[in-house]
């Protein structure tokens, strides 16, 4: 794949501070955004699918989320 770099480590999932144990979060593990690659799941299903997104796509997110009155 290119632009991706593999690795060993694994991720470091945390939630927002913001999301106050409300229970409808995401969590990432932005530890690995330096293999090109941004997971991100639901938090109430850790061992169900991950998003894989790039970093940009997920600097996009987050800037969108702060953008926004959701």
């Amino acid at each position: 794949m290119k632009g991706h770099t593999v690795t060993t480590e694994s991720p470091r999932w945390f939630k927002s501070s913001y999301s106050s144990n409300g229970g409808n979060c995401v969590e990432v593990a932005v530890n690995l955004s330096a293999t090109g690659t941004v997971p991100v799941r639901d938090s109430k299903r850790p061992t169900g699918p991950t998003l894989l997104v790039s970093p940009s796509a997920f600097a996009g997110l987050v800037a969108l989320a702060r953008s926004s009155d959701i």
